[in-house]
Formats: C-alpha cells, structure tokens, sequence
C-alpha cells in the first residue's frame, strides 16, 4: 500500500501530473464565467465580487503549477 501512496506523491509533483493539475484547475473557468455574467446582467455587486475571488483563486492556482513546472524543466539549481 505504502508503494501506491509514493506513486501517487510522485505523480503529482511529475510533468504529466502537473498538466492534469493545470486542467482541472482550468475546468472552473466556463462556469465562472457564466456567473461573472449573469452577476453583471442582474447587477449584483457581492456576486460579483465573490466571482472576482474565485477568478484570481484559479489564476493563482495555475500560475503556481506553471511555476512548478518550469522549475521541472530548469536544470540550473542556481537559476531560483
């Protein structure tokens, strides 16, 4: 059990595992954008404040995993 456990650390932290992170962060998006739209037709500020939120949550979370994948791909310890 304790082998399936380190296989499923490694593949989080590998090249695939982080473009399957970078996709389903990114399956946010289409809905987030339906409710940044209809906030916007009804006029309703907190819903889209809580739709600003959850927007920069996802960039966030991407550009992080795009951090991380980038320093996969440095070879250069020195290059952080």
């Amino acid at each position: 059990m304790s082998s399936k456990l380190q296989k499923a650390k490694g593949f989080k932290k590998s090249r695939t595992g982080l473009y399957f992170s970078i996709a389903t962060s990114l399956i946010g998006v289409p809905g987030t954008v339906k409710r940044a739209k209809e906030a916007k037709k009804e006029g309703d500020t907190l819903q889209l404040i809580d739709v600003a939120v959850s927007a920069a949550g996802i960039v966030t979370g991407v550009v992080l995993l795009v951090r991380e994948l980038r320093r996969l791909d440095s070879d250069d310890i020195l290059s952080d």
